[in-house]
């Protein structure tokens, strides 16, 4: 088509219209398209899917077929300068499907060779010859679309026939004329108009638009995107530059690209915990731009080193679980703001913290430098340290003054470490004023350590070769609350008789595993927990446990008492006592003299073979007794045994002798252990002194198919667990019916 061009125009250069829009016109020659005898111009860029339908009558008809929420415009670009009024502005909301307008015939139209008769090529109920269709959606001719004084409903005619040579030079002259006009500046935006930043405009939505979100991904908030556990090897795009908190854990990530992580120069918090990625992979100029930073988590990764540079707003860096050997002076240093550092179960040795590893990062409170290689504690720690982790290193000596600037420090763990008598001095710890929690266990220390700070509440010595306990030592701790020497090397003299009594406010002492012969004497009076199993305690005098009558738990499982060294009175004066542990000795009757508030008793792995009901008289509020793995039999059981047992809610006779369920046994029983015996019937009346059992474990007897009588369950409505496995033959249960659910009575 030699005179015809299609005119692609990027704005009306803010030039104001009647109807209060601007837009913009784009159409584009290569839309044009061939169907159907009909061309047409496919409108591109803020308002797609308008296409131009030429009528083969007296004027080029405009079909349109708005988007959907889209402000569009349209003007034939072989009209005259006539059509520089105002065109034809069109609200897509106004026209439901398709609309047909057309030109009158003076305006010249020759916007390319037609055929008579022929509509827009495609869809059902398309414009025709000249028209208004009723077609499929199409809108009518009162259907509310604004159009210019000018233009009216097509007749009839041949465009093709109306122009020739002369009307092409015409034409042309006009379209210049046209562009020139265009091209020259319009006048200023009328306020209300082009000020509104909230006014649609041509190609916008009234609606904000959708907000970015990585595939796959979560944005919860405007500042938030998840991808957690998507197993992500690349960096995902698409992070709105608007992200704070982005987590990417638990992914297969090798690196992170320089580009992508320097324009999220908004983040607060980066989560990179337990993912695949390496030093060179982490690239430091990155976190150059990342001026808001936070909180970082790069635990569970592949780190050789740590990065040589962190953002100075960092709080909170999570390095463990990696394999960092060096860490450098900007890393942790010239951080105000930083509180905790995570460098846990790394490679770190000494040589690769520099002494100015934390140099102006005043605030630092918790510092975890456990499960690396350290063979001394570095001397350059932060002052303001609160907390600090050496546990699980290669420590075998503090350095002198390593710990005198750590003044506000309260909790200092290394245990599992190599440190020994000589690795510390007095003055390791003097300076610690505010420390209350101090553990040493799991080292080589042969004595507790001089100068320990008055403030301790709990000091951790477990697993030494402590061989003597200087009261000396440990006379300033008045405020000392739970002392654990368990497995040192005590033996008979490494507890002199009063080297505790200095400690008033101790409420456990553990001393389990030392070789100790006797409890020890004139211990605290106010100490509440006394634990002494596995030791070699044979005897309990009448006064040996008079110094603590504030006891309310004593342990002495595994040790040598026989029945014959307990003494009567041994017990008599722990009122306050409610758990006592005897199991695994040697004894073979009850205790007498038992405290009266006692809740539990434990008595399992001795040498029992009797029970009589005197030593458990009084015991109204005994809640739990084991008796497993005795020598007990049924005829062994004295009648009236179980009589004042009225708070028994679970009683363990497993692995004893039994040939049937004891009888009259407490109502309160909740939970009944009978396995491992040799009980082969269970008669209908086992369990009528106990209707509230909810757990009975007869398993490993000598149970056949019909050795449990049917009635014997009658009445248990609250029994919801029989273990009846181990048997000789599989043993058939049926449960009673659940109790029937009683409302409650409504009050006044």
């Amino acid at each position: 088509m030699a005179g015809a061009s299609i005119l692609v125009i990027s704005s009306w250069l803010r030039r104001p219209w009647p109807f209060g829009y601007r837009g913009s016109l784009a159409a584009s020659e290569s839309s044009w398209q061939r169907g159907g005898g009909a061309q047409m111009a496919g409108l591109t860029g803020s308002a797609p899917g308008w296409c131009l339908d030429r009528q083969a009558e007296s004027g080029p008809a405009l079909a349109l077929a708005p988007s959907p929420g889209s402000l569009g415009t349209l003007l034939c670009p072989e009209v005259s300068s006539t059509l520089l009024s105002p065109p034809l502005l069109l609200r897509s909301a106004q026209i439901p499907d398709r609309a047909n307008l057309s030109f009158p015939p003076s305006i010249p139209h020759s916007c390319g060779p037609a055929q008579a008769g022929r509509g827009y090529a495609s869809g059902a109920g398309v414009v025709g010859g000249g028209g208004w269709d009723q077609g499929d959606g199409l809108a009518g001719p009162h259907h509310p679309i604004r159009r210019l004084p000018a233009l009216r409903r097509a007749g009839k005619g041949n465009p093709g026939q109306q122009f020739g040579r002369d009307g092409r030079a015409r034409l042309a002259m006009r379209l210049s004329l046209l562009l020139l006009l265009l091209l020259l500046p319009g006048p200023q935006p009328t306020l209300g108009m082009e000020d509104d930043a909230s006014f649609p405009h041509l190609g916008e939505s009234s609606q904000p638009p959708p907000r970015a979100c990585p595939p796959r991904c979560s944005c919860p908030r405007p500042d938030t995107v998840d991808c957690d556990g998507l197993d992500l090897q690349v960096f995902p795009d698409n992070i709105t530059r608007a992200a704070q908190h982005l987590s990417l854990q638990n992914n297969q990530l090798q690196e992170l690209p320089y580009n992508e992580l320097s324009r999220l120069s908004g983040l607060r918090t980066l989560n990179l915990h337990n993912n695949l990625i390496s030093s060179e992979g982490l690239p430091d100029e990155a976190f150059e731009s990342l001026t808001q930073l936070q909180h970082i988590y790069v635990a569970h990764n592949k780190l050789s080193v740590a990065p040589q540079f962190l953002p100075r707003s960092l709080r909170v860096a999570d390095l463990a679980a990696n394999e960092v050997t060096e860490i450098f002076p900007l890393t942790f240093g010239e951080k105000p703001a930083l509180r905790s550092v995570y460098l846990h179960n790394n490679q770190l040795s000494n040589a690769g913290l520099p002494p100015d590893a934390f140099r102006g990062s005043e605030a630092v409170a918790t510092l975890s430098l456990s499960s690396n290689q350290l063979s001394y504690v570095p001397p350059s720690l932060p002052p303001s340290l609160e907390r600090l982790h050496l546990q699980n290193n290669l420590i075998s000596k503090v350095p002198r003054g390593a710990l005198s600037r750590q003044t506000h420090l309260r909790e200092l763990y290394l245990q599992h470490n190599q440190l020994t008598d000589s690795g510390l001095d007095a003055t390791t710890f003097s300076k610690l004023h505010r420390l209350e929690y101090l553990d040493l266990s799991h080292n080589q220390l042969a004595a507790v350590p001089a100068g320990l700070p008055r403030t301790l509440a709990v000091l951790h010595l477990g697993r030494n070769r402590i061989r003597w306990v200087e009261a000396a030592r440990l006379g300033g701790l008045r405020g000392l609350r739970y002392l654990l020497l368990q497995h040192n090397q005590l033996g008979a003299t490494g507890l002199p008789a009063g080297a505790l009594r200095p400690l008033r406010g101790l409420h456990t002492l553990h001393l389990y595993g030392n070789r100790l012969d006797r409890v020890p004497q004139a211990l605290p009076r106010r100490l509440r927990a006394l634990v002494l199993p596995h030791n070699r305690v044979a005897a309990l005098g009448a006064r040996d446990l008079a110094s603590t009558p504030r006891l309310a738990e004593l342990n002495l499982a595994y040790n040598c008492l026989a029945s014959a060294r307990v003494h009567l009175r041994a017990f008599r004066r722990l009122r306050a006592l409610r758990s006592l542990d005897l199991a695994g000795n040697q004894l073979t009757q009850l205790p007498s003299g038992l405290p009266a508030g006692l809740h539990t008793l434990r008595l399992q792995r001795n040498q029992l073979r009797t029970l009589e009901p005197e030593p458990l008289a009084g015991l109204h509020q005994l809640q739990e007794l084991s008796l497993a793995h005795n020598r007990l039999r049924v005829g062994g059981i004295g009648p009236g045994t179980w009589h004042e047992l009225q708070a028994l809610q679970v009683l363990d006779l497993s692995h004893n002798e039994l040939s049937f369920v004891p009888p009259d046994l407490p109502e309160a029983l909740e939970e009944l252990h009978l396995q491992g015996n040799r009980i082969g019937h269970v008669g209908p009346e086992a369990f009528l002194s106990t209707p509230r059992l909810r757990a009975l474990f007869l398993r490993a007897n000598r149970l056949h198919m019909t050795s449990i009588a049917p009635e014997a369950f009658l009445g248990l409505l609250h029994l919801r667990v029989v273990d009846t496995t181990g048997n000789p033959e599989p043993v058939l249960v049926r449960l009673p019916p659940t109790a029937p659910h009683q409302p409650r009575a409504a009050g006044p």
